[in-house]
């Protein structure tokens, strides 16, 4: 039996204030959900209602207005947490976005793991921001940056992985979703590939976390990184989740405020 699902598409737009404002005269109609989604109503009144009410330091004070935005913050850490189903809410980190969730690896993981004359591993399709930053690491490192490619299909060659992948190979970065193919690889398998020869993955879910139901236990990946802005949330904001085993080996990527035991 073939189960149908009606939608509202009027009462979605009414959702997105921008929406109701005209371009040329017409009706706004936006495609570039790629590049950033527009944001609810829901979200922009969070905001306001925040900044209005009850705007304080987070883990800051012991005054009531800090106390209850600082709640707010770390309940917004345990709705991620649920979402991905990660294991621990200590490991939802806070980033500006997909970009610094991948620099903070880069350079965290290299300066744990990485050595000279050791090798990452990704693919041809990746966004800039999960290429520049393992380049930046390799050269520092001394390491290798070495990429497997996709077929003319957009999809990717996993005999060419298998046969790049070695035990040289530190960690590999792959995207679940291309950016620009819309593709979608089998990050499942590629993660299996990685961990049977030893080494870790970071998996780009920036256009993958809007479409596709994510479950970071079940796929067993190391780290996964995704943007607020694509997922109809502010911009300024993203997410490093990583296995908190982890995360505790990996030296801090910055230093300040809220990391400190003693100074």
């Amino acid at each position: 039996m073939l189960l149908t699902m009606s939608i509202d598409v009027h009462k979605i737009r009414e959702d997105f204030p921008i929406l109701q404002t005209k371009v040329n005269g017409k009706d706004l109609i936006y495609f570039d959900n790629g590049a950033t989604t527009q944001k609810p109503n829901y979200v922009t009144n969070k905001i306001a209602e925040i900044h209005n009410l009850y705007n304080s330091n987070i883990h800051r004070g012991v005054h009531t207005l800090s106390q209850r935005c600082t709640d707010e913050y770390e309940l917004a850490r345990k709705k991620i947490q649920q979402f991905i189903n990660a294991e621990h809410s200590q490991e939802i980190i806070f980033t500006s976005g997909a970009t610094q969730s991948i620099n903070t690896i880069a350079y965290s993981f290299g300066e744990r793991y990485i050595n000279e004359g050791d090798e990452v591993l990704i693919s041809t399709m990746e966004h800039h921001a999960n290429i520049v930053p393992w380049q930046m690491m390799c050269d520092r490192k001394k390491a290798k940056l070495i990429t497997f490619s996709f077929n003319e299909n957009g999809e990717l060659e996993l005999e060419d992985f298998k046969k790049k992948l070695s035990s040289k190979t530190k960690i590999v970065a792959v995207t679940h979703v291309s950016n620009t193919l819309g593709t979608v690889n089998p990050i499942k398998e590629i993660i299996d590939l990685a961990h049977g020869a030893g080494a870790k993955i970071l998996i780009d879910a920036a256009q993958s976390i809007q479409h596709i139901p994510i479950n970071v236990q079940e796929l067993d990946c190391d780290f996964l990184v995704f943007s607020g802005h694509k997922l109809y949330g502010p911009t300024g904001i993203g997410i490093l989740y990583g296995k908190h085993q982890i995360l505790n080996e990996l030296p801090p990527y910055m230093g300040g405020g809220d990391m400190v035991d003693c100074v």
